[in-house]
């Protein structure tokens, strides 16, 4: 889960490491990266100017109800008329500014965090580096069985029914399959909560736009995820989505 969105402080400080860094993950992010910096100066650029223009306008406010209180009034009224100016541009810049931040949210987004720079570079799994090896690799005096063959055959998994029920990628489990599934959930809850100091938690299965952005699957997933139709909700892909953002925005 962790913080899913990149930090624009590194960015503008260091952008040629940033740009080397996702070029790995994809030569396209260069490109993005400085279309982010482009819009985060815009975006600067119009705060500061949203900002300094409320200031003037306070500061002639003050001195408009001096002047009438001092008979000033042509040069009250002028001044009003000013303010009167400075405020429909506050209110157009403030339009721009949110359609820049909109922009500026969106390419924050679409930017993954940075790979470690231990990561090796490679162009697909065949470049993948082992780094250790855990026990001893089993050996057998015959040709072992895909699991998907073992369970077709003692009758626990059950493919082609699931996939009439479903479609592809989905399993039946039967008998000793249902109840082996079973067992491992509880083995694996029961463990955890009882000697290592988990909580368990069921959380809902569905959850909103914001839940889902908040661990990143959202902008970039949206085409592989499930969504419930006219509503604000989607399927979760883990139970690291309402996990993760069990706590957020609290303090």
């Amino acid at each position: 889960g962790g913080k899913t969105v990149i930090d624009i402080k590194l960015v503008r400080k260091e952008p040629e490491k940033v740009k080397e860094l996702l070029s790995r993950r994809d030569k396209s992010y260069a490109a993005k990266i400085d279309e982010l910096l482009a819009v985060d100066s815009e975006r600067r650029a119009l705060i500061t100017e949203v900002e300094e223009l409320k200031s003037k306008r306070n500061k002639y406010s003050k001195e408009i109800g001096k002047l009438f209180k001092e008979g000033k009034r042509e040069e009250g009224l002028k001044l009003k008329e000013e303010v009167e100016k400075i405020s429909d541009r506050i209110v157009s810049l403030e339009k721009e500014l949110a359609e820049v931040e909109k922009k500026f949210e969106e390419l924050l987004l679409s930017i993954p965090n940075l790979p470690h720079p231990s990561v090796p570079v490679g162009e697909d799994e065949e470049d993948n580096v082992v780094v250790r090896y855990w026990g001893e690799k089993p050996e057998f005096p015959f040709e072992p069985l895909p699991h998907w063959d073992i369970g077709k055959s003692l009758d626990i998994l059950d493919f082609e029914r699931a996939v009439k029920l479903a479609g592809s990628r989905f399993v039946i489990y039967k008998k000793w399959g249902a109840k082996l599934e079973r067992a491992l959930i509880n083995f694996m809850l029961d463990l955890h909560t009882n000697e290592h100091g988990y909580e368990e938690i069921i959380p809902p299965f569905l959850v909103n736009t914001k839940t889902m952005t908040g661990t990143g699957q959202l902008p970039k997933f949206e085409e592989d995820l499930y969504k419930i139709k006219d509503e604000d909700l989607w399927l979760i892909p883990t139970a690291e989505v309402p996990l993760t953002n069990i706590h957020a925005g609290e303090i």
